[in-house]
């Protein structure tokens, strides 16, 4: 699986952008480092597994992140 750095917007439509991946200290599962695009910008970190996943909203199925530019 390949992230990219930058900008994605998230399947409820706030965007976000990566700035990083990293490894948990325990698992050494990979994680993604975003930050948010709105408020106050807050740094958030996702298992790298989840990022790419299709989740389901009122009947359709949606990719969780799209890649929108760097």
């Amino acid at each position: 699986m390949q992230i990219r750095l930058g900008k994605y917007r998230h399947f409820k439509g706030k965007e976000y952008e990566v700035i990083g991946l990293a490894k948990h200290s325990e698992s050494l599962e990979e994680m993604v480092v975003y930050r948010a695009l709105y408020g106050e910008g807050g740094l958030w970190v996702r298992p790298a597994s989840m990022w790419d996943e299709e989740v389901e909203k009122d009947g359709k199925r949606y990719k969780r992140f799209t890649f929108i530019g760097e």
